[in-house]
């Protein structure tokens, strides 16, 4: 893959640059403190949204004002100020970092610009940052690498609904899931072949963010295939083109590939459940506190569903999920870190942006 500092313009694109273009980075989202008050802040937005609690608007409603916010805020400000950096929260700086890398590579002419689903900056101050440069086309680049209604639609929805306010809509253009992204799965081959090296791990878990078993069969168009067999995400095919839950499996052979692991040295498993409905599976809590059962004392772990490190991976795998296999009997836990700014990830998240420009 070429590097950053070297690519050009493909040809054939010089008439189109024409047209004013921006870049609009947009990621989950963070409190802007580790502070009850500002959490909760935060955690109304986020739960708020009918795309991430898919209910009618009255339980979501007293889902969240009875059990949720008065409670989970202290609890979730209290697992943010164990990964609180002098710049604040992580994902954040990271964020910003390949904001910065992604600017340096694509030049002036293209300004690039960061954006948060919820809380600060907004999706709507970030249009309007670009708005102010003259853009008239956005390509929007929602970093979620597999799709689903709950990270990706929700930005792509909030995009529209903010861009339409301005009497001059500009001309939106939208970043697909990149699951199985050459670039991608060597961005993390780069990232994790080294850390394997050294750690040696028996066993390795790639843990992707959970997401209720509902949302992933409401993503099945024909109603037939998601979740009814055990073998429904092994391949990628028309009736599944749109399940994140096989998307993830996508990512996993991709990624296993590049690393060298045969399938019984590698487990998909998904984290961060909320409430008693069924989600994903399998879980990557309970795989940890049983590994040990097995006979795996040397466990790595990636999260190939993020592209910068963040509370779900620092706080929930790298301390917590560490503590569960220790626990357990684990003797060695080795968290991967994400792709954050890594170069051959800056490389592909450019590649991805100038594929879409021509």
């Amino acid at each position: 893959m070429a590097s950053i500092t070297s690519l050009a313009p493909p040809p054939g694109t010089e008439s189109r640059r024409a047209v004013p273009t921006g870049v609009l980075l947009v990621n989950l989202g963070t409190p802007d403190a580790p502070r009850t008050p500002e959490v909760r802040r935060y955690l109304r937005e986020f739960l708020s949204d009918p795309r991430v609690i898919d209910v009618p608007a009255l339980p979501r409603f007293l889902l969240l004002n009875l059990f949720i916010l008065p409670f989970r805020p202290a609890r979730a400000a209290e697992a943010y100020r164990k990964i609180w950096t002098e710049r604040g929260s992580p994902l954040l700086a990271h964020s910003e970092d390949l904001r910065e890398a992604v600017q340096a590579a694509l030049g002036p002419g293209i300004p690039t610009v960061l954006a948060m689903r919820y809380g600060k900056p907004s999706i709507a101050s970030g249009l309007a940052e670009l708005h102010k440069h003259g853009v008239d086309r956005v390509i929007v680049f929602p970093l979620y690498p597999q799709t689903a209604s709950s990270s990706t639609g929700t930005v792509l929805e909030k995009v529209y609904a903010e861009a339409g306010r301005f009497w001059n809509v500009p001309k939106l253009v939208a970043i697909p899931a990149f699951y199985d992204h050459p670039g991608f799965l060597e961005a993390w081959t780069a990232v994790g072949r080294p850390v394997l090296e050294r750690a040696k791990p028996d066993h390795v878990l790639l843990s992707y963010h959970g997401l209720p078993e509902r949302q992933v069969r409401k993503s099945d168009e024909s109603a037939t295939h998601c979740l009814a067999s055990a073998s429904c995400c092994e391949a990628i095919a028309s009736v599944n083109r749109n399940c994140y839950r096989a998307q993830c499996f996508a990512t996993s052979r991709g990624l296993a590939a590049g690393l060298g692991l045969a399938p019984d040295r590698y487990t998909v498993t998904f984290q961060s459940r909320l409430g008693r409905t069924p989600w994903i599976r399998p879980y990557t809590d309970i795989v940890l506190a049983e590994l040990p059962k097995r006979g795996v004392k040397r466990v790595a772990i990636f999260s190939p569903a993020f592209v910068a490190d963040c509370l779900e991976t620092v706080e929930e795998l790298a301390i917590r999920g560490k503590e569960t296999f220790l626990a357990a009997g684990g003797e060695a836990f080795t968290f991967v870190p994400s792709l954050n700014t890594h170069p051959a990830w800056v490389d592909t998240a450019v590649s991805l942006i100038r594929e879409t420009l021509t």
